[in-house]
């Protein structure tokens, strides 16, 4: 760890000595000491909250910045700080119940308190005194605020910050299938891992990133489209700064200290997820000896490391019971179920430290070359980025962690463990994997989609790279990206936001002729054909673009919903993508049908199948809860956006199962931010609801109508505007 810390010197601070961290006694109340060291922090700390109710932190140090940082995400919802850190640290079951044991027990395979305090002690005194800050913001915010009662955590650690090392939504471990876990450790037998309906079932995890040249630009600036696509309040808006260069803007995953998703005066990064395969599983064969268990490797027999997992949990009574279970590993990782008679270890990254440190210094960086250098830890593993700067570079990097493999296997599917030659073989260098650093075309896009019309005719070649360093195929929202900003030019901010949320439906253009050839092709005695006659006259003149006025929206989708439902499995099941299924195999009699039972759908629910789509598609936020409820009865505004399935690049969908009539979103453009990287920062940004978690919150839900009808609010980056627009100017503690 030394040599990494070498190796950040640019980036790091002077060493100095490390304060006596707020969890250096035990969990409880801090001391008479520990509330005078932390009022002494919290002097250095300014909060600004603007007329948004976003905050700005500015510190002396970094440190300091840090703990105002996480005070202030304490202020808006302290409840999702703490959830994240219980569910990071494997301790969900100790609240929710034994329903959770699983789940706690997929992230202890990879994760200890020992493993991380270990880490922490081994870590750079630059980071060490971040770590600290981390916990000190979150102790003292919770020292000032006693009517604060938190569900586990009473008290933060300093290494609990690596815990909760890489922002994305949905991390790598949340991979491994909780179901098969149990099934395999609780010696009962495994449900077969489930195809589900499809990959269409629900709003996608993913995101758009769009970067735009200075040859594209009118004001001859970079520009760069920051879109995430998150379930809703999974990150607020936040701008932190000290007076040792730190200045970033952006998302920030609730509870942890670095901007996500953001820019700071210089550069801006946008993470898209889905770049490569970084986990792959391994097929086991096992012998027993003796009462102990060994796995072929080669010619031998090694036998697998256990070790004994405690697993508190509350009790059906509320009382505390614990549960321990033998893990078994094999030397590329933990054993996660059994397949065939074999048992399926699985390799992922696991390198908490060294993910924190990327995660931190490139909000710190300041050119292309510096965010190059922070790409060069490669512990970004579940996530693309697309990026811009000042000095007019834009650069793609499809991943960042990627393990060497033999291409010569098929690592989308379990391979053999046996064979030593399916064992990674260290990390490509970022040179060797994907990448984009100024295309010709002067645009960049991501979708989630593959890497192969990135950047159109200059965009890398598959034949260039091995097949494990890009597994997602093209999608809708790809095909659409590359239309809105192909062949365009004298981009402005609000010509990029209007490219990002154009109302096209892409997923519809090959299925929608096939529709209607089905119709016209239909004898006139089919009695599909007799009850969509008014319905079909809709479609045929429908221009495939979304609005809150559109029946045939309404119509369409719904009509494909159907189509999902009744063939999405089939697709799975032969391997195919889903649309590509529905355009290539559905008859045209199951088409009609499928168009009958939307309209049957819509005129149960909604009187009418005429139902224009913004009275089904809402925006509802009515609790501070972590999971929304809704209610048809209660206020809501009508949406335009729709899935990013069919296309939609202002995705917006429902990831709950539906118990109401209308659809309300919950997944999909969350926070979202457009940037131009000139000699002052220009930016707008928009949150879905607004940046407070608590309903009586000015800020709860003020920014909901703009989120709704696509408009964003002027970013506030320098300290004289946020002065000019401000709410509240006060000190941690006050």
């Amino acid at each position: 760890m030394h040599k990494l810390g070498a190796a950040l010197a640019a980036f790091c601070l002077a060493p100095a000595a490390i304060a006596a961290p707020a969890a250096a006694q035990a969990l409880g109340q801090l001391s008479p000491a520990e509330v005078l060291r932390l009022q002494a922090v919290a002097k250095r700390v300014t909060i600004l909250r603007d007329k948004w109710g976003i905050p700005h932190i500015y510190g002396k140090t970094d440190a300091d910045a840090v703990f105002g940082m996480l005070y202030a995400q304490s202020e808006d919802d302290f409840k999702r700080i703490e959830l994240n850190f219980i569910n990071a640290m494997g301790r969900l079951a100790e609240v929710e119940g034994e329903k959770a044991l699983y789940q706690d027990l997929r992230m202890k395979l990879f994760i200890t308190p020992e493993q991380l305090k270990t880490q922490y002690k081994a870590s750079p005194e630059w980071l060490k005194r971040l770590m600290v800050a981390w916990a000190d913001g979150l102790n003292f915010y919770l020292h000032t605020h006693p009517q604060v009662q938190p569900r586990l955590l009473t008290r933060f650690e300093p290494w609990m910050a690596l815990s909760f090392s890489e922002g994305s939504i949905g991390g790598d471990i949340e991979s491994v299938n909780v179901d098969q876990l149990k099934a395999f450790y609780s010696k009962r037998p495994a449900p077969a891992l489930a195809l589900g309906g499809s990959d269409l079932d629900q709003e996608p995890r993913g995101s758009n990133g769009f970067a735009i040249a200075p040859a594209l630009s009118k004001s001859g600036n970079a520009l760069l489209m920051i879109n995430p696509h998150t379930s809703f309040y999974f990150r607020p808006e936040i701008h932190v700064v000290s007076q040792e260069g730190l200045n970033a803007y952006g998302a920030v995953t609730w509870g942890q200290f670095f901007v996500y998703q953001g820019f700071n005066e210089r550069i801006g990064w946008m993470h898209t997820s889905g770049g490569g395969d970084v986990i792959d599983e391994y097929l086991e064969t096992v012998v027993e000896k003796d009462g102990k268990f060994y796995y072929q490797y080669g010619k031998d027999l090694r036998a697998f490391r256990t070790e004994n997992v405690r697993l508190p949990y509350k009790a059906a009574d509320g009382s505390m019971a614990e549960k321990t279970i033998t893990a078994y590993f094999t030397h590329r990782g933990p054993v996660v179920r059994a397949q065939d008679g074999k048992w399926v270890s699985v390799a992922m990254m696991n390198e908490p430290l060294k993910a924190l440190t990327q995660s931190f210094i490139r909000t710190k960086a300041r050119n292309y070359p510096a965010f190059y250098k922070s790409m060069e830890l490669r512990t970004n593993s579940s996530n693309n980025t697309v990026y811009a700067d000042a000095d007019g570079n834009i650069a793609y990097f499809h991943g960042n962690f990627m393990p060497v493999r033999d291409a010569r296997f098929d690592f989308t599917k379990p391979v053999d463990g046996a064979d030593p030659a399916t064992d990674w073989k260290g990390l490509h260098a970022v040179r060797e994997t994907i990448q984009l650093f100024n295309p010709k075309n002067g645009w960049i896009q991501n979708t989630n989609n593959w890497p192969y019309s990135a950047a159109g005719a200059y965009s890398p070649r598959p034949q260039d790279y091995p097949a494990y360093m890009s597994v997602n195929p093209e999608n809708a929202r790809g095909i659409h990206a590359v239309r809105v900003l192909q062949g365009k030019k004298d981009f402005t901010i609000e010509s990029l936001i209007a490219a990002a949320y154009d109302s096209q439906l892409t997923a519809f253009e090959p299925l929608l002729p096939l529709l209607l050839r089905a119709y016209d092709e239909a004898p006139a005695s089919d009695q599909s054909k007799a009850a969509v006659i008014e319905q079909v006259a809709l479609l045929r003149d429908w221009d495939m673009r979304y609005s809150v006025n559109s029946v045939p929206t309404s119509l369409a989708i719904y009509w494909l919903q159907e189509m999902v439902k009744q063939h999405g499995r089939a697709a799975k099941e032969k391997g195919e993508q889903v649309l590509d299924y529905l355009a290539s195999r559905v008859t045209p009699k199951q088409r009609l049908e499928a168009l009958v039972r939307a309209s049957n759908k819509l005129s149960a629910d909604f009187g009418n199948w005429k139902t224009p789509w913004g009275e089904i598609n809402r925006f509802q936020r009515l609790t501070g809860d972590i999971v929304q409820p809704f209610d048809d009865s209660k206020p809501s505004l009508p949406v335009p956006f729709a899935s990013g399935n069919w296309g939609a690049l202002a995705a917006y969908g429902m990831t709950s199962q539906q118990r109401t009539k209308r659809i309300y979103g919950e997944r999909g453009n969350s926070f979202v931010a457009a940037v131009e990287f000139g000699p002052r920062i220009r930016a707008k940004s928009i949150l879905a609801g607004g940046q407070s978690g608590d309903p009586a919150s000015p800020h709860f839900n003020d920014q909901a109508e703009m989120y709704a009808r696509g408009e964003f609010k002027d970013v506030l980056f320098y300290k004289e505007d946020i002065e000019k627009n401000l709410e509240r100017k006060y000190r941690p503690g006050e």
